[in-house]
């Protein structure tokens, strides 16, 4: 089993503290691969007409691959999805413009290409992207990643005042989280949930992995607060059972 890494402490509590159905995961951008990290090996299908391949077909998926071990992943990795790709900063609005996943998107509706823009990317084109639970991760992330349900977001909200919350691309808050530093939520987005197999109940959060600390003492104050209030309603309640 691996070594628990400087951050498994963070991990442990933020993991308790909102009650985490799935560990978080840690997101990690470079120029190189870190030492003693494997690549991500899977093989690649044939690629679509206009090119597109990859090893998962779009990069939110490395977000469920990595809740099992740590991994690199280079552009080529992420290739299939093109949204993805713009966002991590693998690829420009110019070199996927064209792409026949970007015409689908298009064509239903889903996007328009005024709004493409305004989506946040990566702005320093990186060669590696490492993923793995944040726990062993061998290396300081750039990104936490974590799951959430509508209770965990309530938690969050009260103890992040202003937090912000997105829509699609669902991808796009790691790049608020890494280039904006600020702790972002998506509600999700079908491209995503359909790729991922994403519960119809689950949204994520990305977290600056500079502000993890604070935002873990903030949530468990903020989860303490509730259990009071909890066994207050609870209590309160039963004045109303069997009258």
């Amino acid at each position: 089993m691996p070594s628990p890494s400087p951050w498994s402490e963070d991990a442990d509590a933020l993991t308790e503290a909102l009650s985490l159905t799935t560990p978080p995961i840690a997101i990690t951008f470079s120029q190189s691969v870190p030492d003693g990290v494997s690549p991500f090996d899977a093989p690649m299908p044939e690629p679509t007409p206009d090119g597109r391949t990859g090893r998962v077909p779009a990069g939110c998926v490395f977000w469920t691959k990595a809740l099992d071990r740590t991994f690199s992943t280079v552009a080529a990795d992420h290739g299939n999805c093109s949204v993805g790709s713009l966002t991590h900063g693998f690829a420009t609005l110019d070199e996927v413009a064209g792409h026949s996943d970007v015409a689908a998107l298009v064509e239903s509706g889903w996007v328009t290409m005024d709004m493409v823009p305004d989506i946040p990317v990566i702005a320093d084109r990186p060669e590696v992207v490492t993923y793995g639970p944040l726990a062993e991760t061998p290396v300081d992330p750039d990104v936490v990643m974590i799951r959430i349900n509508a209770k965990q977001l309530m938690v969050l909200s009260d103890a992040l005042p202003g937090l912000r919350i997105d829509g699609k691309p669902q991808c796009h808050i790691v790049a608020v989280a890494k280039q904006e530093g600020e702790v972002a939520v998506s509600v999700g987005c079908m491209l995503s949930r359909t790729r991922t197999a994403m519960s119809k109940t689950d949204m994520t959060c990305a977290i600056p992995a500079s502000r993890l600390h604070d935002v873990v003492r903030q949530v468990q104050a903020t989860a303490a607060i509730d259990t009071i209030v909890a066994s207050y309603a609870a209590e309160d309640a039963r004045r109303f059972i069997a009258r």
